[in-house]
């Protein structure tokens, strides 16, 4: 070996512990060039060099040399980005109303996916068979290798054994092991790599921490409402947080009106039914159709009919009580920011004083200088979380997890 390659090989060697640290930095936009690679990873400028080099060799990442802009001062620096042609996660989510599946890259770009039923049945084996049958076909339309696959459900799932305690609204049974039925389907259907399945709402939070609304956020609290129900994720000094067994943060169940509607859980006036959308369009006096989801629904009347009074006064009704439920949980959480999905997200954007005026005046932390409340910026965030479960082994490390599916 001559004394070039030995230096090079060196310079890796050194390194080879920050590939998955580089590779993260990439996935998450944080070093758009070789230069800030450096300098995040506390490296020499040879060793970032070996390291970005080694993750495009693994058709992970690719490196531009091109000169920056014109106008750029200093030494350009090799731009950074994920390669767009590299592998991909396969992920999926289950709601009341239907199906998912994507394929997802790296950076959280989602590359294909495939809306499936509308009518989830409640056998959980059929429904996770026919998602992975729906991946499956986007995976060989595709042609791009598989690193693993992630799930998404509307349930609190419990750790280590991947069971869903209460798919209220999907009449699953209690406890059905999602986990392995999903892993049985991936490996059936030939799919490479791991198989993870979450709660819809932590994944979400995931994929907004690390790709959207909450980047940057140290303590990021998310709330959110999708076809059903309400969900709450939490993410601590960036990692997200699922308490002991995966079952932290069911905001649902917070009471926000004790002479409300009586909820799933045994109770009454909890935010899971006292601000989702069938309480929105209750409290508008608007029947759903079967048309669309419920969700979908009440979208359409926040923008085409707010200047309507049942409709303003329903949304005005929903953002107290989501502003009560929030204030809590300022007052427990102390985050430093607020996002919020679904209708809540619509909500905000209705009215977006009188939400964050609500949490103020009912928070200690609100009134002390305000907690920042923003939408959440992903399209499909919790398929894009599902993804970030599967990409995470190769984010730890990236050659031993490529190597373990070659």
């Amino acid at each position: 070996m001559n004394g070039k390659a030995t230096t090079t090989r060196t310079r890796l060697d050194r390194g080879r512990s920050a590939l998955g640290p580089a590779l993260e930095l990439v996935h998450t936009g944080r070093a758009p060039t070789r230069a800030v690679l450096t300098s995040e990873l506390g490296v020499t400028r040879a060793t970032a060099g070996a390291v970005a080099a080694e993750l495009e060799a693994l058709g992970l990442i690719q490196v531009d040399s091109r000169p920056a802009a014109a106008g750029s001062q200093g030494r350009p620096s090799h731009r950074l980005a994920v390669n767009d042609s590299g592998p991909v996660a396969l992920a999926a989510q289950v709601h009341a109303d239907g199906f998912r599946a994507a394929l997802v890259g790296l950076g959280g770009e989602i590359v294909a996916t495939d809306p499936g039923c509308v009518t989830v049945s409640a056998d959980p084996a059929q429904v996770l068979g026919e998602v992975v049958d729906a991946g499956a076909a986007l995976l060989r339309g595709s042609g791009r290798r598989c690193v693993g696959a992630g799930l998404a459900v509307p349930s609190a799932v419990a750790e280590p054994e991947g069971t869903a305690l209460n798919p209220l609204h999907l009449a699953w049974p209690a406890g059905s092991p999602v986990r392995e039925i999903f892993a049985e389907r991936v490996r059936a259907a030939g799919i490479a790599g791991p198989a993870f399945t979450g709660n819809d709402v932590n994944l979400a939070a995931l994929a907004e921490h690390r790709h959207g609304a909450g980047r940057g956020a140290r303590d990021l609290l998310c709330v959110a409402t999708g076809h059903r129900g309400v969900g709450g994720a939490l993410v601590l000094d960036g990692r997200l947080h699922s308490g002991s067994s995966g079952l932290a943060l069911e905001v649902g169940h917070l009471t926000v009106n004790p002479d409300g509607r009586p909820c799933y859980c045994g109770s009454r006036g909890c935010l899971d039914v006292e601000a989702d959308p069938l309480a929105f369009l209750t409290a508008a006096a608007r029947a759903p159709g079967p048309e669309v989801s419920l969700l979908e629904q009440s979208r359409a009347l926040l923008r085409h009919e707010y200047a309507d009074t049942s409709v303003r006064r329903a949304a005005e009704e929903l953002i107290d009580r989501l502003g009560l439920g929030l204030a809590g949980l300022v007052n427990i959480l102390n985050p430093d920011r607020i996002i919020l999905g679904g209708l809540h997200k619509a909500l905000l954007e209705a009215d977006p004083e009188r939400l964050r005026a609500v949490v103020a005046d009912r928070s200690l932390w609100g009134r002390s200088g305000g907690v920042p409340i923003l939408a959440c910026s992903l399209d499909h965030n919790s398929l894009v979380g599902a993804a970030e479960l599967a990409w995470q082994p190769v984010l730890d490390d990236p050659v031993g997890a490529l190597a373990h599916q070659a």
